[in-house]
């Protein structure tokens, strides 16, 4: 009997301790959740250091798609836990686009104010009338070289403004003279590829994304590709970040997100050269990487969630983004003179990416809500298949085309930068 009542006892404190965490603001927490600076490291960073000093907030790591899955059964279910989110442009614009987002407005001005270039602002408006989320940090994907590399470039190359053919020659100069190939690319299960083949590779020989996916600027490029294979490291297929296999001396020269290189070249940065992905016919494709800040409808703590947007955007913080984690600030701050040497050797390389003559934006996809995904496996299995099996070219561009059509016209996504806008769901041509 006693055991049966302590029981009970137990059960009710439970209850009533869970309710209380509910009701009472004193003991809730502010629930982040982000699709970015996922690795157990960076969100070691983001708990410890940059959510300092902001009250008590859960930061909660996501997946894209599981995220897209988790903001759509709290808009369904109308119950909501997440109060504020931290994801990429494109995985915003679907919740803007169902109408899940507070406007922010009044933030936007202040930050305005403060020094957040508009051209920036605007895109947090995913091209609706009010503020959808706040710009938080950028990126991009540059190469990086340890500086040993540079005396087998071709005559005549120039480390920043690189051409697929140049890449190629220094490649095969490379394993020529090393008996080992020496380039490397994140062609992991967790590697960032598809951005690969989304940002650099189809601009970059194609001049555009989904348009252009099988026509014969495609096809050619998939056989430069190739060619290019030949000079990479087959472990590339196991690699998820670049920084490592830099680090241990496995690959001279590799591409990656910047985040993702930062480790290796902060470590060492006097050992390596950073510098732009290489320019194909069609110009230097590239991709920016926005990431912003939102609180969704029906979040259960807005002040909160304001805060932790404050927070983020002050200049100290912003700088502290940059330093520890490679990510840039979307504050027009100036990065300061004892900044971490290998952030600024990153920082230059964006820099010499953003002011190249053949720069050719590529954005990041939107429109696709939880689709995000299968997007990406369209270009990784054409990889597979071309690259990797060697199937032939224009069979396996006609077999992804049709899956790439069907996945527009299931989504209704209209084409993005840099194909030509679209009335309808983005053609593949």
């Amino acid at each position: 009997m006693k055991e049966e009542k302590m029981k009970r006892l137990i059960s009710f404190g439970i209850l009533a301790s869970t309710v209380l965490a509910f009701a009472s603001p004193v003991l809730a927490q502010t629930v982040f959740v982000s699709t970015q600076l996922r690795p157990i490291e960076e969100a070691t960073v983001v708990r410890e250091e940059l959510l300092q000093d902001v009250g008590k907030v859960d930061y909660v790591v996501e997946e894209p798609p599981q995220f897209a899955v988790r903001m759509e059964a709290e808009r369904q279910a109308g119950k909501h836990t997440v109060s504020v989110v931290g994801a990429l442009h494109g995985e915003l614009s679907p919740l803007a686009d169902k109408d899940q987002l507070e406007p922010l407005d009044d933030l936007a001005t202040k930050l305005a104010a403060a020094g957040m270039p508009q051209s920036v602002l605007d895109l947090g408006k995913l091209g609706k009338s009010n503020q959808q989320y706040i710009p938080w940090m950028q990126a991009t994907y540059v190469m990086a070289a340890r500086k040993e590399a540079l005396e087998y470039l071709p005559a005549g190359a120039d480390v920043n403004a690189l051409t697929y053919d140049q890449l190629i020659a220094w490649g095969k100069k490379l394993q020529e003279e090393t008996g080992q190939p020496q380039i490397g690319f994140p062609a992991g299960p967790k590697g960032l590829m598809a951005r690969y083949f989304q940002g650099y590779f189809y601009p970059s020989f194609t001049g555009g994304v989904v348009r252009t996916f099988q026509n014969a600027d495609a096809a050619a490029g998939w056989e430069k590709l190739k060619e290019l294979w030949t000079y990479v490291n087959p472990n590339s297929t196991n690699y998820d970040f670049m920084q490592e296999p830099l680090a241990a001396g496995e690959v001279m020269v590799a591409w990656d997100h910047v985040a993702r290189l930062k480790s290796a070249i902060s470590a060492s940065p006097d050992d390596y050269v950073v510098f732009p992905a290489p320019a194909g016919p069609k110009g230097r494709g590239y991709m920016p990487v926005i990431a912003g800040l939102a609180i969704p409808k029906g979040a259960p703590d807005a002040a909160g969630a304001t805060k932790v947007i404050e927070h983020l955007t002050t200049p100290d913080v912003q700088l502290l983004t940059a330093s520890r984690v490679g990510f840039f600030p979307t504050l027009n701050v100036q990065l300061p003179e004892d900044l971490d040497p290998g952030v600024a050797l990153l920082a230059g390389a964006v820099t010499a990416t953003q002011a190249s003559k053949d720069a050719l934006i590529s954005l990041l996809p939107v429109g696709l809500g939880d689709k995000g995904g299968e997007f990406n496996k369209v270009y990784m299995d054409a990889f597979q298949r071309i690259v990797l099996q060697n199937e032939p070219i224009a069979d396996v561009l006609k077999a992804q085309g049709a899956t790439m059509t069907k996945l527009m016209t299931d989504t209704k996504a209209p084409c993005w930068a840099p194909d030509a806008k679209s009335d309808g769901p983005c053609p593949v041509e």
